[in-house]
Protein backbone atom coordinates (compact mmCIF):
# COMPACT_ATOMS: atom_id res chain seq x y z
CA UNK A 1 0.00 0.00 0.00
CA UNK A 2 0.92 3.67 0.04
CA UNK A 3 0.12 6.84 2.00
CA UNK A 4 -1.65 10.02 0.90
CA UNK A 5 -1.02 13.61 2.01
CA UNK A 6 -3.43 16.45 1.24
CA UNK A 7 -2.40 20.10 1.51
CA UNK A 8 -5.19 22.32 2.87
CA UNK A 9 -6.11 25.86 3.85
CA UNK A 10 -9.80 26.55 4.55
CA UNK A 11 -10.98 23.69 2.35
CA UNK A 12 -14.18 22.64 4.14
CA UNK A 13 -16.13 22.86 0.86
CA UNK A 14 -13.78 20.72 -1.23
CA UNK A 15 -12.22 18.32 1.26
CA UNK A 16 -15.18 15.89 1.71
CA UNK A 17 -15.17 14.94 -1.99
CA UNK A 18 -11.42 14.45 -1.99
CA UNK A 19 -11.56 12.32 1.18
CA UNK A 20 -14.38 10.19 -0.24
CA UNK A 21 -12.24 9.39 -3.28
CA UNK A 22 -9.36 8.08 -1.14
CA UNK A 23 -11.37 6.06 1.40
CA UNK A 24 -9.63 2.85 0.29
CA UNK A 25 -6.26 4.15 1.50
CA UNK A 26 -5.18 3.09 5.01
CA UNK A 27 -2.95 6.11 5.73
CA UNK A 28 -4.41 9.54 5.03
CA UNK A 29 -2.63 12.66 6.23
CA UNK A 30 -3.89 16.25 6.00
CA UNK A 31 -1.17 18.88 6.22
CA UNK A 32 -2.94 22.14 7.02
CA UNK A 33 -1.43 25.62 6.94
CA UNK A 34 -3.72 27.35 9.43
CA UNK A 35 -7.36 26.85 8.47
CA UNK A 36 -9.98 28.83 10.38
CA UNK A 37 -12.95 26.81 9.11
CA UNK A 38 -13.93 23.15 9.69
CA UNK A 39 -11.18 21.67 7.52
CA UNK A 40 -9.36 19.93 10.39
CA UNK A 41 -12.57 18.59 11.95
CA UNK A 42 -13.78 17.18 8.63
CA UNK A 43 -10.42 15.48 8.10
CA UNK A 44 -10.39 13.90 11.57
CA UNK A 45 -14.00 12.74 11.23
CA UNK A 46 -12.94 10.89 8.05
CA UNK A 47 -10.11 9.14 9.90
CA UNK A 48 -7.25 11.30 8.60
CA UNK A 49 -4.32 12.38 10.74
CA UNK A 50 -4.01 16.17 10.81
CA UNK A 51 -0.75 18.12 11.07
CA UNK A 52 -0.19 21.87 10.85
CA UNK A 53 2.71 23.80 9.34
CA UNK A 54 2.92 27.46 8.21
CA UNK A 55 2.90 27.71 4.41
CA UNK A 56 5.89 29.30 2.72
CA UNK A 57 5.67 27.69 -0.71
CA UNK A 58 4.51 24.40 -2.18
CA UNK A 59 7.94 22.77 -2.30
CA UNK A 60 8.68 23.63 1.32
CA UNK A 61 5.29 22.38 2.47
CA UNK A 62 5.54 19.08 0.63
CA UNK A 63 9.12 18.55 1.79
CA UNK A 64 8.02 19.26 5.36
CA UNK A 65 5.60 16.36 5.04
CA UNK A 66 8.46 14.08 4.04
CA UNK A 67 10.80 15.12 6.85
CA UNK A 68 8.41 15.73 9.76
CA UNK A 69 5.42 13.41 9.34
CA UNK A 70 5.71 9.69 10.14
CA UNK A 71 4.00 8.01 7.19
CA UNK A 72 3.09 4.35 7.45
CA UNK A 73 4.33 3.56 3.94
CA UNK A 74 7.45 4.37 1.94
CA UNK A 75 5.50 5.80 -1.02
CA UNK A 76 3.15 8.77 -0.74
CA UNK A 77 0.69 10.36 -3.16
CA UNK A 78 0.44 14.16 -2.92
CA UNK A 79 -3.02 15.64 -3.49
CA UNK A 80 -4.74 18.98 -3.01
CA UNK A 81 -8.26 19.32 -1.63
CA UNK A 82 -9.74 20.11 -5.06
CA UNK A 83 -8.29 16.90 -6.51
CA UNK A 84 -9.69 13.38 -6.45
CA UNK A 85 -8.17 9.93 -6.78
CA UNK A 86 -9.65 7.56 -9.35
CA UNK A 87 -9.98 3.80 -8.72
CA UNK A 88 -7.67 3.15 -11.68
CA UNK A 89 -4.91 5.37 -10.31
CA UNK A 90 -5.33 3.90 -6.82
CA UNK A 91 -4.78 0.40 -8.17
CA UNK A 92 -1.80 1.52 -10.23
CA UNK A 93 -0.14 3.29 -7.28
CA UNK A 94 -0.63 0.26 -5.03
CA UNK A 95 0.82 -2.06 -7.67
CA UNK A 96 3.80 0.22 -8.33
CA UNK A 97 4.65 0.55 -4.64
CA UNK A 98 4.81 -3.25 -4.37
CA UNK A 99 6.80 -3.74 -7.58
CA UNK A 100 10.51 -3.99 -8.32
CA UNK A 101 10.29 -0.60 -10.08
CA UNK A 102 9.71 1.04 -6.70
CA UNK A 103 13.26 0.08 -5.72
CA UNK A 104 14.84 1.75 -8.76
CA UNK A 105 12.66 4.90 -8.87
CA UNK A 106 12.51 7.96 -6.61
CA UNK A 107 9.17 9.22 -7.86
CA UNK A 108 6.51 9.01 -10.53
CA UNK A 109 4.96 11.54 -12.89
CA UNK A 110 1.17 11.63 -13.12
CA UNK A 111 -0.86 13.60 -15.67
CA UNK A 112 -3.94 15.20 -14.04
CA UNK A 113 -7.23 15.48 -15.88
CA UNK A 114 -8.38 19.09 -15.48
CA UNK A 115 -12.13 19.57 -15.06
CA UNK A 116 -13.67 22.99 -15.71
CA UNK A 117 -17.39 23.76 -15.51
CA UNK A 118 -18.07 20.04 -15.23
CA UNK A 119 -16.11 19.09 -18.36
CA UNK A 120 -12.67 17.60 -18.94
CA UNK A 121 -10.69 20.14 -21.01
CA UNK A 122 -7.64 18.21 -22.27
CA UNK A 123 -6.74 20.57 -25.12
CA UNK A 124 -6.82 23.73 -22.97
CA UNK A 125 -4.58 22.12 -20.38
CA UNK A 126 -2.09 20.37 -22.70
CA UNK A 127 -2.95 16.91 -21.45
CA UNK A 128 -0.87 14.98 -20.57
CA UNK A 129 1.03 17.62 -18.55
CA UNK A 130 2.94 15.46 -16.09
CA UNK A 131 3.60 16.39 -12.46
CA UNK A 132 5.67 14.60 -9.83
CA UNK A 133 3.03 13.49 -7.33
CA UNK A 134 3.65 9.83 -6.37
CA UNK A 135 7.00 9.76 -4.62
CA UNK A 136 9.27 7.95 -2.20
CA UNK A 137 9.17 9.68 1.18
CA UNK A 138 12.87 9.39 1.98
CA UNK A 139 14.47 9.61 -1.46
CA UNK A 140 12.34 12.32 -3.08
CA UNK A 141 12.49 16.09 -2.59
CA UNK A 142 10.67 18.95 -4.30
CA UNK A 143 12.06 22.29 -5.48
CA UNK A 144 9.96 25.40 -6.02
CA UNK A 145 9.34 26.36 -9.66
CA UNK A 146 7.37 29.54 -10.21
CA UNK A 147 4.17 29.26 -8.21
CA UNK A 148 4.35 25.46 -8.07
CA UNK A 149 6.86 22.71 -7.52
CA UNK A 150 8.77 20.06 -9.40
CA UNK A 151 11.21 17.26 -8.69
CA UNK A 152 14.74 18.09 -7.51
CA UNK A 153 17.42 17.54 -10.20
CA UNK A 154 18.91 14.10 -10.64
CA UNK A 155 16.02 12.00 -9.33
CA UNK A 156 14.98 8.77 -11.02
CA UNK A 157 11.46 9.25 -12.36
CA UNK A 158 8.89 6.82 -13.77
CA UNK A 159 5.51 7.54 -15.40
CA UNK A 160 2.10 6.27 -14.33
CA UNK A 161 -0.61 5.69 -16.94
CA UNK A 162 -3.70 6.79 -15.03
CA UNK A 163 -4.72 10.25 -13.82
CA UNK A 164 -6.14 12.02 -10.82
CA UNK A 165 -8.91 14.59 -11.33
CA UNK A 166 -8.35 18.29 -10.65
CA UNK A 167 -11.55 20.33 -10.47
CA UNK A 168 -10.63 23.84 -11.58
CA UNK A 169 -14.21 24.96 -10.85
CA UNK A 170 -14.07 23.90 -7.21
CA UNK A 171 -13.81 27.58 -6.30
CA UNK A 172 -15.65 30.62 -7.74
CA UNK A 173 -13.98 31.97 -10.86
CA UNK A 174 -13.40 35.31 -9.13
CA UNK A 175 -11.27 33.47 -6.56
CA UNK A 176 -9.46 31.59 -9.33
CA UNK A 177 -8.57 34.88 -11.02
CA UNK A 178 -7.36 36.36 -7.72
CA UNK A 179 -5.26 33.24 -7.10
CA UNK A 180 -3.83 33.46 -10.61
CA UNK A 181 -2.81 37.06 -9.89
CA UNK A 182 -0.80 35.84 -6.88
CA UNK A 183 0.68 33.02 -8.95
CA UNK A 184 1.63 35.51 -11.68
CA UNK A 185 3.66 37.54 -9.19
CA UNK A 186 5.43 34.40 -7.98
CA UNK A 187 6.15 33.19 -11.52
CA UNK A 188 7.52 36.56 -12.60
CA UNK A 189 9.79 36.72 -9.56
CA UNK A 190 11.06 33.19 -10.24
CA UNK A 191 11.73 34.07 -13.88
CA UNK A 192 13.79 37.10 -12.89
CA UNK A 193 15.80 35.04 -10.39
CA UNK A 194 16.45 32.05 -12.64
CA UNK A 195 16.25 33.33 -16.22
CA UNK A 196 18.47 31.49 -18.67
CA UNK A 197 19.83 32.49 -22.09
CA UNK A 198 17.46 32.05 -25.02
CA UNK A 199 20.09 29.88 -26.75
CA UNK A 200 19.97 27.42 -23.86
CA UNK A 201 16.19 27.24 -24.04
CA UNK A 202 16.22 26.72 -27.81
CA UNK A 203 18.64 23.83 -27.33
CA UNK A 204 16.28 22.16 -24.84
CA UNK A 205 13.34 22.84 -27.14
CA UNK A 206 15.09 20.81 -29.84
CA UNK A 207 15.65 17.85 -27.52
CA UNK A 208 13.72 14.60 -27.34
CA UNK A 209 12.40 14.68 -23.79
CA UNK A 210 8.78 15.89 -23.84
CA UNK A 211 8.70 17.31 -20.32
CA UNK A 212 11.97 19.22 -20.79
CA UNK A 213 10.69 20.64 -24.10
CA UNK A 214 7.44 21.76 -22.47
CA UNK A 215 9.25 23.51 -19.64
CA UNK A 216 11.67 25.17 -22.08
CA UNK A 217 8.76 26.41 -24.21
CA UNK A 218 7.06 27.90 -21.15
CA UNK A 219 10.27 29.67 -20.09
CA UNK A 220 10.96 30.83 -23.65
CA UNK A 221 7.49 32.34 -23.89
CA UNK A 222 8.34 34.66 -21.01
CA UNK A 223 10.74 36.50 -23.31
CA UNK A 224 8.01 37.27 -25.85
CA UNK A 225 5.79 40.38 -26.12
CA UNK A 226 1.97 40.23 -26.21
CA UNK A 227 1.89 37.09 -24.09
CA UNK A 228 -1.82 37.31 -23.33
CA UNK A 229 -3.06 37.32 -26.96
CA UNK A 230 -0.36 34.83 -27.99
CA UNK A 231 -1.42 32.38 -25.26
CA UNK A 232 -5.04 32.68 -26.37
CA UNK A 233 -4.13 31.95 -30.00
CA UNK A 234 -1.78 29.13 -29.04
CA UNK A 235 -4.11 27.42 -26.58
CA UNK A 236 -7.44 27.91 -28.31
CA UNK A 237 -6.40 27.58 -31.95
CA UNK A 238 -3.09 25.73 -32.24
CA UNK A 239 -3.62 23.36 -29.29
CA UNK A 240 -7.27 22.73 -30.13
CA UNK A 241 -8.92 24.43 -27.17
CA UNK A 242 -11.95 25.05 -29.38
CA UNK A 243 -12.59 21.30 -29.17
CA UNK A 244 -13.31 21.72 -25.43
CA UNK A 245 -16.47 23.72 -26.15
CA UNK A 246 -17.66 26.74 -24.19
CA UNK A 247 -15.70 25.64 -21.16
CA UNK A 248 -12.57 25.64 -23.29
CA UNK A 249 -13.17 29.18 -24.55
CA UNK A 250 -13.77 30.47 -21.01
CA UNK A 251 -10.68 28.76 -19.63
CA UNK A 252 -8.44 29.92 -22.49
CA UNK A 253 -9.46 33.50 -21.74
CA UNK A 254 -8.48 32.99 -18.09
CA UNK A 255 -5.10 31.64 -19.23
CA UNK A 256 -4.59 34.66 -21.49
CA UNK A 257 -5.32 36.99 -18.60
CA UNK A 258 -2.85 35.10 -16.44
CA UNK A 259 -0.08 35.40 -19.04
CA UNK A 260 -0.75 39.13 -19.38
CA UNK A 261 -0.44 39.46 -15.60
CA UNK A 262 2.90 37.62 -15.64
CA UNK A 263 4.24 39.84 -18.41
CA UNK A 264 3.09 42.99 -16.62
CA UNK A 265 4.82 41.85 -13.42
CA UNK A 266 8.03 41.00 -15.28
CA UNK A 267 8.06 44.51 -16.80
CA UNK A 268 7.56 46.01 -13.34
CA UNK A 269 10.42 43.97 -11.85
CA UNK A 270 12.74 44.85 -14.71
CA UNK A 271 11.98 48.53 -14.22
CA UNK A 272 12.72 48.38 -10.48
CA UNK A 273 15.72 46.02 -10.56
CA UNK A 274 19.10 47.84 -10.49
Amino acid sequence: MYSIVILTLNEEANLPKCLASIAACDDIVVLDSGSTDRTAAIARDAGARVFTNPFRDFAQQRNHAHTDIPFRHAWVLHLDADECLTPQLHAECAAFAASAAAETSDGCYIAPKMIFRGRWIPHCTDFPAYQARFVHVQRFRFVQAGHGQREAPGLRMAHLRHSYLHDLSAQPESEMIAKHARYARAEAAAFMRNRRPVTTLLGELAGRETLRRRRALKELSQHLPFRGPLRLIYQYCLRGGFLDGRAGWAYCRILARYEADVQREIRRLRATTP
